[in-house]
């Protein structure tokens, strides 16, 4: 896709408890909505392969940080992180916020948690469709060595330490494992300092969580893509397997010699994909 690249709107949106969201759009404002939701430790940044293609030149194109990340409001208590209903809605609030007519909603990794607790709070009316990136749907003993993988297990204690030098080894070792083949030297530096905009004691209250979010699989009705590399060292393959069991709308794109990033590993592809789930789910 030829590339598109132009001037972000920028819009601040009270999420859950009043939480001021950082959330940027670009595209065609009147053209069928995406919403980006990007994982633990990181910003809307990781979506540059996305609003900077053709995807720009026909859809709207919506990213935000999530709260604790990026340039959105970042308390450290627990209690801002561990509550399912403040990151149902924090989405809700970006949907209702910017009156995006059923949106087909993104969820990298962590996104996918706040993707489906939106789901049980709120129902599946305002949305068209999901596209989960190497998404997670549990978290928890259960999950670790099973669904959740080394590239994760190994890298979280560094990144939740309360010691800069080591949040750094953390963070670099997490974003070596994101990807099957190494990252150039750009693409490494934005997702590092991404993640440092994050402090420890954020990314522990998320991983504090445990989720189990089957139930919402079960009973979905709009199409749900399940986009996994396979070989995805920090969600591993297995919970790919795993969401298509249980989800009755599931259907599986699968890339082969690919991490946790397809998004950024397979750009071209994955956009290509991307774009036929939007235009299929705005015709219905």
């Amino acid at each position: 896709m030829t590339a598109v690249i132009e001037q972000p709107t920028i819009h601040t949106v009270r999420g859950g408890g009043g939480l001021r969201l950082h959330v940027r759009e670009w595209g065609r404002p009147d053209g069928p909505p995406i919403v980006f939701i990007h994982g633990l430790s990181q910003s809307h940044l990781c979506w540059r392969k996305q609003y900077e293609s053709a995807l720009a030149g026909e859809f709207r194109l919506v990213a935000f940080d999530l709260r604790g990340h990026g340039m959105s409001e970042a308390p450290l208590e627990q209690e801002h992180y561990t509550d399912a209903r403040l990151w149902a809605d924090d989405l809700a609030a970006v949907i209702e916020q910017l009156h995006l007519d059923r949106p087909v909603v993104v969820g990298w990794s962590y996104g996918a948690f706040v993707i489906c607790d939106y789901v049980r709070a709120y129902g599946e009316d305002r949305i068209g469709g999901i596209d989960l990136i190497g998404g997670a749907a549990r978290l928890g003993p259960a999950a670790f060595g099973t669904l959740i993988g080394p590239g994760f297990l190994d890298n979280f204690p560094d990144l939740i330490a309360d010691d800069l030098p080591t949040n750094i080894r953390g963070a670099r070792g997490l974003i070596r494992a994101f990807s099957a083949i190494p990252f150039t030297a750009d693409d490494t530096e934005l997702l590092l300092a991404a993640s440092m905009t994050v402090p420890a004691r954020i990314r522990a209250n998320l991983g504090a969580r445990e989720i189990d979010e089957d139930d919402v699989l079960r009973t979905l009705t709009v199409p749900l893509l399940v986009t996994h590399g396979r070989a995805d060292t920090v969600v591993l393959p297995a919970m790919a397997e795993h969401l298509l069991a249980t989800c009755p709308t599931a259907e599986a794109a699968w890339y082969d010699g690919v991490g946790h990033t397809v998004h950024l590993e397979q750009p071209d592809h994955f956009n290509r994909e991307l774009a036929d789930l939007t235009r299929r789910v705005a015709v219905s």
